[in-house]
C-alpha cells in the first residue's frame, strides 16, 4: 500500500472519529426523550413504592466525576436509607477495608427493601435518562465514578475521563459486581481505547442480555 492510500485511510478514520460523537449525541437525546415518555408510568409506580417503603425523597443525587473531570450530579432512584452516608462511620474494620477496596459493600445494610428489588432489576439507574437529556451522560460509556475512585486509575485517569460517562458500558454489561475493581478498570479503559459505533452496538446487546439474566446485579 502506497503512502497516498495510507494517508487517505487515516483521513477517513479521523473523520469518523470526529463525526461519531456528534451522531451519538443526537441519538442519545432523541432516545432519552422517547424513553422518558414511555417509562413515565413506571417512574410513578416506583416513586410510590419508595415512599411507602421508607422515609426520604424518591430521587438521590450523587456527585460523580464526568468528562474531563467535570463534577456532575447523577440522578438515581433512592435505594438506601436517608442517612446512608453517615452510616459509613459505623462500619466494622472489615467492612471499612472492603469499602476502600471496592467502594461498595457485598451485603450493604443501608439498602432498603424496595432498594434491593430495584437494584436486582437494574432499574435504580433509570432516572439517569435525565442526565442523558442534559448531555452530561450518554447511553453507552464508562460508568461515572466518585472522586475517591480516580486514584485507582493512576496515570490512566485523564484517558478515562476523556469520554462522556454512560448509563451502561463495557464493564456494566460484563459482570459488574462479579468483577474485581482491577477488572472493572481494565474493561472501562478497553471501551475508552476502542470507542466506536460497532462497540456501542455490541454493548447494547450485551446489556440487554445482562439485564435479562440479572448478571452481576446486586
Amino acid at each position: 500500500m502506497n503512502e497516498v492510500a495510507v494517508n487517505e485511510i487515516a483521513k477517513e478514520k479521523g473523520a469518523t472519529i470526529r463525526i461519531y460523537p456528534i451522531l451519538k449525541r443526537a441519538i442519545d437525546f432523541i432516545g432519552a426523550l422517547i424513553l422518558t415518555i414511555l417509562v413515565s408510568p413506571v417512574f410513578i409506580i416506583i416513586a410510590i413504592l419508595i415512599k411507602l417503603d421508607s422515609e426520604g425523597p424518591v430521587f438521590f443525587f450523587h456527585k460523580r466525576v464526568g468528562k474531563n473531570g467535570k463534577v456532575l450530579k447523577v440522578f438515581k432512584f433512592r435505594t438506601m436509607i436517608i442517612n446512608a452516608e453517615e452510616m459509613l462511620k459505623t462500619l466494622t474494620p472489615e467492612q471499612e477495608k472492603e469499602f476502600k477496596e471496592n467502594f461498595k459493600l457485598e451485603n450493604d445494610f443501608r439498602i432498603t427493601k424496595i432498594g434491593k428489588i430495584l437494584r436486582k432489576l437494574s432499574v435504580d439507574e433509570l432516572p439517569q435518562i435525565i442526565n442523558i437529556l442534559i448531555g452530561n451522560m450518554s447511553f453507552i460509556g464508562p460508568r461515572p465514578i466518585i472522586e475517591m475512585e480516580l486514584e485507582k486509575y493512576g496515570d490512566d485517569k485523564d484517558e478515562f475521563l476523556s469520554i462522556t460517562p454512560g448509563l451502561t458500558g463495557w464493564w456494566a454489561c460484563s459482570g459488574r459486581s462479579n468483577c474485581t475493581y482491577e477488572e472493572r478498570k481494565a474493561l472501562e479503559l478497553y471501551y475508552v481505547r476502542n470507542y466506536s459505533a460497532i462497540l456501542d452496538i455490541k454493548c447494547i446487546f450485551k446489556t440487554i442480555k445482562t439485564v435479562i439474566k440479572r448478571e452481576g446485579a446486586k
